[in-house]
This record gives structure tokens, sequence and C-alpha cells, in this order.
């Protein structure tokens, strides 16, 4: 199967950290676009595994944050391009989404908050999977 340029055999979840002003944003246009589309050409999302390291290493000192649950299937199905990509500062492969995200392709979303330590947790929801 081909993600417009990317070859997987299946579709997953992908999450992204959205600072709050840019989800309230996308409850006005009905799409979620923040600074990296701007400025990169694309969003930057992680893998489940991925999202506690990138909130510790990206987000740091950002109340309220909001977890959002992207379903890639309706990305692509919307014509929304994303590739995984590796980032060698990261030693990993990253879903890069290249246009703004339509709200019916977040399944899901949820605060994520920092305890008093400054570290942040995965949502009950998500542990386990």
């Amino acid at each position: 199967m081909t993600f417009l340029g990317s070859t997987f055999s299946w579709y997953r979840m992908i999450y992204r950290l959205a600072e709050t002003a840019d989800w309230l944003q996308a409850q006005q246009t009905g799409f979620f676009a923040s600074n990296d589309l701007t400025t990169e050409g694309f969003i930057h999302t992680s893998d489940l595994p991925q999202v506690l390291e990138t909130a510790r290493r990206y987000y740091a000192g950002h109340p309220n944050l909001i977890l959002l649950e992207l379903d890639d299937k309706q990305l692509i199905a919307a014509g929304v391009r994303v590739e995984r990509e590796w980032v060698a500062t990261r030693q990993a492969t990253f879903a890069h989404v290249f246009g703004p995200v339509p709200l019916p392709a977040v399944v899901r979303h949820w605060p994520l908050l920092a305890d008093a330590a400054g570290d942040f947790s995965l949502p009950p929801q998500l542990l386990g999977q």
C-alpha cells in the first residue's frame, strides 16, 4: 500500500501535541494547523511510544497542552499527504503531515498536563495500547 509517496502495509493513529490556542483556532476553522506547517511545510507528529519524549524535549513548561489522536487513514482519504521520515536527532522515524488536519481526522483528544515536577503522562485511555 502506498501512502502518497511512502510505502506502508497498515494504517495507524498518530499523535500531535497542540497548543491550546491552535486547538481553539481549529474549532473555528475546521482544520488544525500549527506554526510548524508554516515554517517547515509540515506538521510534526509522533507515534504513541514517542509522545512523552516529544513532550519532554519540546514542550517543557508549556501549560495546557492538548494531545490529538489523528487517524492517518482519514488524513489520506482527505488528500492530506502523510510521510514517515527519518529524524536523525531522535534516531527514529516520525510521521509528517503535509497540510492542515481536517477535524474529522482528529478522532480523540485529551488535555496533557505536567505534574509538579514537569513530567507528562499519557491519558489513561491510551495506556496499555
